[in-house]
């Protein structure tokens, strides 16, 4: 029997701008508490929380200054407490972000290792007398950022960072660090948390000569914590990769059967083809791409399937063409920026529900996990004009959603409905897949057959966006 992450529902509720509760503007935990039954009655099975710990926000709270402390403007840990325990009550599961691969320069490790570089926290960061090593690695917020390396006058010395300078790397050659990761994944363990996105995982290690991404090492690193969890845990407790890599590199992040290392990834490349096919009229790039991602998996793996969240959409897997092409037909005004377009679903897809629902109906009819963006459900806006990725981080309109839930034509009222015909069919959460050749190029049709015998198979024309399930 499958484990309750390989075909669960994800939806990933940006705490900030979800629910203010005591109206400072904030969002926070007890205005998540009162919106549980919502996303329990959506069909949610899984609610993923980015970062809500201590935190000074130059990057959305990815810049942690403690993780194991609650950031008040978010509420305190007896309310992040008491979410978790209501949420398990309903049958959701909960994950929360791991950010592992840096930390935020107002860290206590990071004030030590600056200060005391003989100290116990003086090899936590990775640390050089001058910023030419790793020459050629790029640079992620090429925006912002002029290079990987930052002056410290302090400690004399130059520190590697892959995103903005107030995001030191955590030097992962250090036991002391491995230790710490393994501490703060017991702690929240301990609290209810079911899950861990790993971010930025490709980064964990720098090696000179190479690109320092995906490095042998960190793959070893991942096989070493995934065994920990498994063997304390009982399987129970998964890790999802955030790595945005080529499909083969994307693929080792699930590890081996002898040595399996993450049980859910991303699937970006699967993410860039859905927005591409209803353009192009074709379902070439889509049923090549699940011909390289769907089969032959280790036990128990499965992809995340997704449209949007709180990043970028993503052009780094795309060729030169496909990004111009991308360019031209989604990127607001200002173009894009450190690899990527700032938009939500409804905006970018010009909220036309016919081609929301064809490409919605396809996703959660593929294997494996579902992973829902807060607001998509209604196809909240964004606002371009604003920096960075502030633009898809806008506050939930809950106005909005109360109308939606009053006209049973929504989209909203009609995901609900999908999300629970997937839930009563064993084909469509169990069930094997096989890509039905021979049909004409715009359609994409495929077999998903449960261990019982029974079988649906679901087309979509990527010329008309008529699909079907049969």
């Amino acid at each position: 029997m499958a484990k309750w992450y390989e075909n669960a529902v994800f939806y990933e509720l940006y705490t900030r701008r979800f629910r203010d509760a005591d109206g400072d503007g904030f969002g926070d935990f007890a205005g998540v508490y009162e919106k549980l039954d919502y996303l329990k009655d959506l069909g949610i099975d899984a609610i993923w929380f980015p970062p809500f710990f201590a935190s000074p926000l130059r990057d959305g709270g990815y810049d942690i200054a403690n993780y194991r402390l609650v950031d008040p403007r978010y509420g305190t840990m007896e309310s992040v407490e008491r979410v978790f325990a209501r949420a398990h009550e309903l049958g959701m599961h909960i994950m929360i972000d791991l950010v592992i691969n840096h930390t935020s320069d107002k860290h206590l490790w990071f004030e030590s290792s600056r200060r005391n570089p003989d100290g116990p926290y003086g090899d936590y960061y990775v640390w050089a007398d001058d910023d030419k090593g790793h020459a050629g690695t790029r640079v992620i917020f090429s925006a912002t950022e002029p290079s990987n390396w930052t002056y410290d006058p302090v400690r004399g010395q130059y520190y590697w960072h892959r995103f903005y300078k107030e995001q030191p790397d955590l030097n992962f050659d250090s036991p002391a660090v491995h230790r710490e990761v393994f501490e703060i994944v017991d702690f929240w363990a301990e609290k209810g948390v079911d899950g861990f996105r790993l971010d930025a995982i490709p980064f964990l290690y720098e090696r000179e000569g190479t690109n320092n991404e995906s490095l042998p090492e960190t793959h070893a690193f991942l096989a070493k914590l995934r065994a920990y969890l498994d063997e304390k845990y009982g399987g129970e407790v998964c890790l999802l990769a955030e790595a945005t890599t080529p499909a083969d590199e994307n693929l080792r992040y699930f590890g081996t059967d002898d040595a399996p290392e993450c049980n859910l990834c991303f699937n970006f490349l699967l993410m860039t083809d859905l927005f591409r096919a209803p353009r192009l009229g074709d379902a070439a790039e889509i049923r090549q791409t699940c011909r390289k991602l769907f089969f032959g998996l280790p036990k128990g793996a499965a992809w995340s399937n997704f449209f949007r969240n709180h990043d970028f959409l993503t052009l780094e897997l795309l060729k030169e063409s496909q990004v111009r092409e991308m360019l031209a037909w989604y990127a607001p005004p200002q173009g894009m920026l450190n690899g990527g377009i700032a938009r939500r679903l409804g905006p970018v897809l010009e909220y036309d529900e016919r081609v929301i629902r064809a490409l919605t109906a396809l996703l959660i009819s593929l294997p494996g996990a579902p992973c829902w963006y807060y607001g998509d459900e209604i196809l909240m806006g964004d606002d371009p004009s604003l920096p960075d990725r502030d633009s898809v981080r806008l506050s939930m309109p809950w106005d909005a959603v109360e109308r939606a839930q009053a006209d049973p034509n929504s989209f909203l009222n009609w995901l609900r409905k999908a999300l629970r015909t997937r839930r009563m069919c064993p084909p469509l959460l169990e069930g094997g897949f096989e890509i039905l050749e021979g049909g004409p190029p715009q359609v994409f049709a495929f077999r998903r057959k449960a261990p019982d015998g029974q079988s649906v198979t679901f087309s979509i024309d990527f010329a008309t966006m008529e699909y079907e399930w049969r």
